[in-house]
């Protein structure tokens, strides 16, 4: 009797933690992803280095939480001077100072906060790119809204490079509140099904919203460069997609670029239970060593080009509680760990990239291109020549 009494205890008390694994799950939206993750299989080493491409990408927004005019011109003068301070201590293989993105909101549009950070990338430092919130939106106010800002930003700021092709203004995007292509089941901050397809048709070259987890938003394709095909009929067409490889072709609306995305088993909670890793960086989830070590052991890569490899982590670089550690010790220490165990020009080199020269050395390994990438930085879209900034009278 008390050998049965024991076993249902037993039976119950797995049953209670099956249900509380489940509910976790459910509650951080993992079961969008997670048989992705596990039947996700590591990529093998070649023989030769493994170049790494390290890629900073910023939703940048001076007036986060609705300041006023001289908290927002604090925001955007602290980065322009500790990120310059920062960055002119670090380089890469090729003797490039880190590369921060700097995806701009629209409905945020300063003149006087790009000129600086035009003018920071002028310098040397980054890219500005395109970055937008909104919500029951309509394809018509969407194209003219992304139209009227890449002129702004080309015209006034020197910012996005133009096809030589086409002779088209190109730009990267991040989708604000991560609802790309009306990936919210609610529908709310899009509101647009055909979103891929006008970002194509508007010089979008790739977009780099993703992982969004653990948002709703997050897609069941995870940790993979891949080309999405949009249905206008529904939403989250970039769910899934058809991954860029070597020898290749273009296809569908648009590339989707992604950051790592998995489980976080060295920092567990409470020491048990794995973090989200979703390549976020910020006070509250600091670039240690062994997430940078996570970030490149994902092996993101083009197909058929494993020793090429793309991190790509992501920030929201004004907000206050943030800045010293994405300007301070902690994004140092993240540069030196980068600088020295993925930098040594045997098992590892080094490179620090924009969005745009990410895509552009993807654009390459899919060409066939072999050798350093560092030479493949503008294979299809030149730099943009971005203003410095201009003193008025």
């Amino acid at each position: 009797m008390m050998a049965m009494m024991i076993l249902a205890l037993v039976v119950v008390v797995a049953l209670v933690a099956l249900l509380a694994v489940a509910w976790a799950i459910r509650a951080r939206n993992m079961q969008v992803w997670l048989g992705s993750y596990i039947r996700r299989r590591k990529p093998a080493r070649g023989d030769g280095p493994t170049h790494v491409m390290f890629a900073f990408v910023d939703h940048f927004e001076p007036n986060w939480g609705r300041v006023d005019m001289p908290t927002q011109r604090a925001r955007v003068d602290r980065w322009c001077t500790d990120y310059r301070a920062m960055a002119s201590r670090h380089r890469d293989a090729d003797g490039r100072h880190p590369q921060h993105s700097f995806f701009y909101p629209e409905e945020e549009y300063v003149e006087e906060h790009l000129e600086k950070i035009a003018g920071l990338c002028a310098d040397g430092f980054g890219e500005l790119e395109i970055h937008l919130h909104h919500d029951n939106d309509t394809p018509e106010n969407f194209r003219a809204t992304i139209d009227r800002f890449n002129q702004l930003l080309h015209e006034r700021h020197g910012a996005l490079p133009r096809d030589p092709v086409t002779g088209k203004l190109r730009f990267a995007f991040i989708h604000g509140n991560w609802c790309l292509d009306n990936s919210r089941a609610d529908g709310r901050w899009c509101g647009i099904n055909n979103e891929l397809v006008l970002l194509r048709e508007l010089g979008c070259y790739a977009d780099f919203t993703l992982p969004s987890a653990p948002s709703e938003t997050q897609t069941r394709t995870i940790n993979t460069i891949y080309y999405a095909t949009d249905d206008p009929l529904k939403p989250k067409s970039h769910d899934t997609g058809e991954p860029v490889r070597v020898g290749g072709k273009p296809s569908g609306d648009l590339m989707i670029i992604q950051g790592p995305l998995g489980l976080n088993w060295r920092e567990r909670r409470f020491g048990i239970i794995p973090r989200i890793e979703n390549s976020d960086v910020r006070r509250a989830c600091p670039p240690t060593p062994s997430r940078v070590d996570a970030w490149v052991d994902t092996g993101i890569h083009v197909q058929g080009k494993p020793d090429w490899v793309f991190v790509k982590v992501h920030t929201h670089g004004t907000q206050e509680r943030d800045m010293d550690t994405l300007l301070g010790d902690a994004v140092h220490a993240m540069h030196a760990h980068l600088e020295s165990k993925y930098n040594d020009g045997k098992r590892y080199i080094l490179h620090y990239v924009t969005a745009r020269e990410m895509y552009n050395i993807v654009k390459a390994a899919e060409a066939g291109k072999e050798g350093n990438p560092n030479q493949w930085r503008d294979f299809e879209l030149p730099a943009p020549h971005h203003m410095p900034i201009r003193h008025h009278a």
